[in-house]
């Protein structure tokens, strides 16, 4: 696999090794496949109002640092209204573990594009792709899900791998839970869960929590 530190948390350097001949074109790790042709649907109830995201893989691919990558589509609404709509690049490794190779963020304002903050590619201006997950994820796992300096500094740690949700009128178990930080926003931490064979299933962010509601094949 592409070689790459095992702690981030500590302040270590970052320096993975891509070999595009490492990498394969499906993205099913158990906990965070990416189908081809399905739509998850989250929603949660805040301040601001009533937040929708939808996650869509369209079968679209694009190349970064040689590597074939899977494009996955976000669409975030509030209260109906679109708010960013970014397109992700992920692509998986030999070993089962899936890498972040950027995206293309847009944002908006009243309905109007207001600019792209946050975008990045992996090779380009220093960036460097992160890991999004683990083949088999173990407590205490820690690294950069996002390598881009001064832009996108995104870094999680595996806290759980044996916590149990109830969405989409059904439990999961076995579910992996992370602690997600970037030093570019000091104090802002969210927890993730993922599902075996399902993928993100929460985001909780203090007392606001993002949960899947349903799934579009």
């Amino acid at each position: 696999m592409p070689s790459a530190p095992a702690d981030a948390k500590k302040g270590g350097e970052w320096n993975p090794v891509i070999v595009p001949g490492n990498f394969v074109t499906t993205v099913d790790n158990e906990y965070f496949p990416l189908v081809v042709g399905q739509t998850r649907k989250y929603r949660a109830d805040t301040k601001e109002g009533l937040v929708t995201v939808d996650i869509e893989v369209p079968g679209q691919t694009k190349v970064v640092m040689g590597v074939t990558t899977t494009v996955m589509i976000e669409r975030e609404k509030l209260d109906g209204q679109t708010v960013e709509v970014s397109e992700n690049w992920f692509a998986q490794d030999t070993d089962g573990n899936v890498w972040y190779f950027g995206e293309f963020s847009q944002k908006y304002e009243n309905g109007v594009p207001a600019g792209t903050p946050g975008s990045w590619e992996a090779g380009v201006g220093g960036a460097l792709p992160g890991i999004i997950m683990r083949a088999n994820p173990q407590r205490g796992d820690a690294y950069f899900q996002e390598f881009a300096p001064g832009v996108a500094e995104d870094q999680a740690e595996v806290k759980s791998t044996t916590e149990t949700t109830t969405v989409l009128q059904s439990s999961q178990s076995g579910v992996v839970l992370t602690r997600d930080w970037t030093s570019l926003e000091p104090g802002s931490v969210e927890k993730k869960y993922y599902a075996p064979g399902i993928g993100l299933v929460m985001e909780v962010k203090g007392n606001e929590r993002l949960e899947l509601f349903q799934i579009v094949n």
